[in-house]
């Protein structure tokens, strides 16, 4: 499980630092995708592997395949070199508006990387007892 928040910077390469702990999780290869709400996605290739299995046994409809458009064409096979950086490619630093100071968030079987802009925008919730409410009608209770 992925778990805790690190802020790091991207330099003007492209090169990321993936915390000492993620990447004792993740093992030397990992991939890097399009997440949700602006962010990028790192799964380890377990984890990966899984998600396409569970993709490829979807009905053929148009959200279907959107979604494996959205996730599988922009992902990228990605490997940590000797300073614990990885490279983001641009299009996925476009997709997630990364130009400097960078979020990365461990959120139970992904890490998402973000803006750090949209990070403390996106993690503000003022509302988190309402969101804590509805998640209780689905028998979620923390």
């Amino acid at each position: 499980m992925f778990m805790g928040e690190y802020n790091h910077t991207i330099d003007a390469k492209g090169r990321l630092i993936v915390p000492a702990k993620f990447r004792e999780q993740l093992g030397e290869a990992f991939v890097l995708t399009n997440g949700n709400d602006g962010c990028l996605n790192i799964y380890t290739i377990e984890d990966w592997e899984s998600k396409m299995e569970q993709l490829q046994h979807l009905p053929n409809k148009e959200d279907t395949r959107k979604l494996i458009r959205k996730l599988v064409a922009c992902a990228n096979t990605v490997e940590v070199d000797k300073q614990g950086r990885i490279l983001v490619p641009t299009a996925l630093r476009e997709h997630a508006g990364l130009d400097k100071d960078v979020v990365l968030a461990g959120v139970i079987d992904k890490i998402e990387v973000w803006d750090k802009d949209r990070w403390e925008k996106v993690s503000s919730a003022d509302d988190i007892d309402d969101i804590a409410e509805r998640l209780a009608d689905l028998g979620l209770s923390i």
